[in-house]
């Protein structure tokens, strides 16, 4: 894996937050398609298979790649912006939803982070983006989230999005119980699991679902009050109901 390239930020905003990322001629910063915002004149922008982190991988390599991200549900291509100007230039990245977005260094996590398969935003050129399934299928389909969560390696500045108020945990050799949508990332030093939430009348009335995350060991855990699939259900839920027009003859 390339070293990634050392990029300076700022993030601006309150709940609808921005990442101003300050690139250097020729840095480059990579980032899911559609989440620019806004960028200086001298930056080329340009869709690529893959994040770009393994120079040496061949055309097949990057198919299997974007395949896994597709597992994911992202995006077949990345969005790579780069400064070809001779000054410093600046691009935006947009959170998607109400949240905060999280500055993550991996330098300082490990080199690792485990995150929701939604949570990315940007990161340094260098950072892999790829999948990680949970250690049992079990954990994925009574999960409530989806099995499949994202990895990111490298060394170098991450942006990752998180729903509503954000609350970041050090654990020491400790354990937490969680809704499992409430997880937004994990340092590699976490054991993620599933357990049931109680007995049947609990879990059927207790209004608290059927299962809990369980997080355990010794890292850093970041938890979203306000997952989007929580907010998606809300807003469906009190949606009105679609009304049919027939033609009176």
């Amino acid at each position: 894996m390339m070293n990634s390239h050392e990029i300076d930020y700022e993030i601006f905003g309150n709940d609808m937050q921005i990442v101003e990322v300050e690139l250097d001629p020729q840095e480059t910063v990579i980032a899911e398609a559609g989440a620019m915002n806004y960028m200086d004149s001298e930056i080329q922008f340009e869709a690529k298979m893959g994040d770009g982190s393994k120079t040496e991988s061949g055309f097949f390599g990057k198919m299997m790649d974007a395949g896994k991200r597709m597992l994911a549900g992202e995006s077949l291509f990345m969005t790579h912006f780069t400064n070809i100007g001779s000054g410093k230039k600046r691009v935006a990245f947009a959170a998607p939803y109400p949240g905060k977005i999280i500055p993550i260094n991996l330098n300082d996590v490990g080199g690792e982070m485990i995150c929701q398969k939604d949570a990315f935003l940007c990161a340094a050129l260098g950072t892999e983006i790829s999948i990680a399934f949970s250690q049992k299928l079990g954990t994925g389909f009574f999960g409530g989230e989806g099995f499949i969560l994202q990895k990111l390696r490298g060394n170098g500045n991450a942006f990752i999005h998180v729903g509503g108020t954000v609350m970041k945990r050090e654990l020491n050799n400790e354990k937490i119980l969680v809704d499992p949508g409430c997880i937004a990332a994990f340092s590699p030093g976490i054991h993620y699991s599933i357990e049931r939430s109680g007995g049947l009348k609990s879990m059927f009335f207790g209004g608290e679902g059927l299962f809990f995350a369980t997080l355990e060991g010794t890292g850093t855990v970041y938890l979203q009050s306000l997952p989007f699939s929580r907010l998606a259900d809300r807003v469906l839920e009190h949606a009105p109901a679609p009304t049919s027009y027939h033609d009176e003859g």
